[in-house]
């Protein structure tokens, strides 16, 4: 059954890392509602600028900044029924107090920061359940940025070397928090040349699409396979079902992999994905604006 609720995954922004954070990137870092995306988050929520929206920041090391900037971006769209949810340990991912936030809300945004901290804190519960729950059977919107976003698939990448990646057990992946299956995404992709890791990642699981996020680039998806670019930047897939070999079972750990036959594709703003079909359709530029 395809999810009734829609997922908004997030680049990230030009300077700002997956695993580190600046309070001088911060306003930097939010450009990207400008550009349309946040606008694009509110409209596609059921309720519109009247939504209620929660901001997770678990994610982060600098959660209050975070939370008080994404506030600001949202008060600049005229959207003022937002909330900021710092939780920090598991035991507060299953108190009652959070659980009736998340039951009230028709949107919630996961930062930037440590993708780790997201499934050790959220992994298996009951608030991860109701997200679960929410997303499925509800016009609920869930978003995520840089680690936020990394974290949304049911397998996540978690650390790798970009200049190493395509070298044996240097990328590492783990379970993400499952929003959407078969796909694993990757951010901060153009700047900080991440080609090498989702290759890496796909060969291992050709079953995966791969996503490479670049900055200021977001997908929409909705019903749980049609993705649409959303944001200035570009986007990368990775499709490796047709992958024909790869010597990674054969070589020795640390030593550089072959691979044939995958199939890369690039997609700018207002192109659509077909995830179940593969089939990826180029949107002509006078159709719409940024």
């Amino acid at each position: 059954m395809n999810p009734k609720g829609k997922l908004v995954i997030i680049g990230g922004s030009v300077d700002r890392g997956s695993f580190s954070e600046s309070e001088t990137d911060l306003k930097r870092s939010l450009k990207f509602f400008e550009k349309g995306i946040l606008k694009r988050i509110t409209t596609e929520s059921v309720k519109n600028s009247e939504s209620r929206i929660e901001i997770i920041t678990t994610a982060s090391s600098i959660p209050e900044e975070v939370g008080e900037e994404y506030v600001k971006a949202f008060a600049q769209l005229q959207v003022s029924n937002v909330g900021v949810l710092n939780i920090k340990t598991r035991e507060e991912a299953n108190s009652e107090e959070y659980l009736k936030r998340l039951r009230n809300a028709n949107v919630v945004m996961f930062t930037g920061g440590d993708q780790l901290r997201l499934t050790a804190i959220f992994g298996g519960t009951a608030f991860h359940h109701l997200l679960l729950d929410k997303y499925e059977n509800e016009d609920f919107l869930i978003s995520g940025t840089s680690a936020g976003a990394a974290a949304s698939s049911n397998n996540m990448i978690y650390q790798g070397s970009s200049s190493e990646a395509l070298h044996k057990g240097e990328v590492k992946i783990t379970g993400g928090l499952g929003f959407i299956n078969n796909v694993i995404i990757d951010t901060h992709f153009v700047q900080r040349g991440r080609i090498g890791r989702l290759l890496y990642a796909c060969a291992s699981n050709p079953i995966n699409l791969g996503v490479g996020l670049g900055e200021d680039a977001g997908l929409l998806i909705t019903n749980g396979n049609n993705m649409e670019a959303v944001g200035s930047g570009l986007i990368m897939l990775v499709d490796a079902t047709h992958m024909r070999h790869t010597s990674m079972s054969d070589v020795e750990m640390g030593a550089p992999v072959s691979i044939d036959n995958l199939i890369v594709h690039v997609m700018a703003l207002g192109d659509h994905y077909d995830l179940k079909n593969k089939k990826l359709t180029i949107q002509k530029p006078t159709d719409f604006a940024i």
